[in-house]
């Protein structure tokens, strides 16, 4: 009787941002990773907020085009104590969301104590214990910067709990 391996799945991992928003995309095949790309969307700080975010969501959706994800995952945001850079940080948190989706793809959501806890050991962990794991874990990936590295953490912790977020209870 032959053994079954589980089909890999494309998952791309995004960290939110106004001015830079992380994105990076992992195959996950049963316990396997493997890095596929990761790279920063920027928008222009100099221009008004529509269109830093018609900028955001139009470079987001060239990358899933590109790169045909089949899940996607968002890092849920903390309370800012700034209410008006929370609410940035909340509009362009949105364009992270609704483009995956128009894509039809799932979009789950970690707290990042999850991914921290998830990646590291640790949720408190801080951005060099994140790109230290992320060697070991996607040892080609090189994130472009700690954005990039975010997104591939929160991709990482998709494949890990996915299957978890997919079981329905019927009843």
């Amino acid at each position: 009787m032959a053994i079954s391996k589980p089909h890999s799945v494309r998952i791309i991992g995004i960290d939110p941002g106004l001015r830079n928003m992380g994105w990076g995309i992992i195959d996950s095949q049963g316990s396997h990773l493997k890095h596929v790309a990761n790279g920063v969307i920027k928008s222009d700080g100099k221009l008004d907020l529509a269109t830093r975010l018609c900028q955001l969501h139009d470079q987001l959706y060239e990358i899933i085009a590109e790169y045909k994800p089949d899940e996607s995952a968002v890092e849920n945001t903390f309370v800012n104590k700034d209410p008006a850079g929370a609410l940035k940080l909340g509009q362009a948190r949105g364009i992270a969301l609704v483009v995956p989706a128009r894509f039809g793809l799932l979009v789950a959501e970690y707290a990042p104590n999850k991914v921290k806890k998830t990646v590291v050991g640790a949720g408190h962990a801080d951005k060099l214990q994140i790109l230290h794991m992320l060697k070991i874990l996607l040892p080609n990936a090189a994130p472009k910067n700690a954005d990039a590295a975010d997104a591939l953490a929160i991709a990482i912790t998709h494949a890990q709990y996915r299957g978890v977020k997919q079981l329905k209870v019927v009843g």
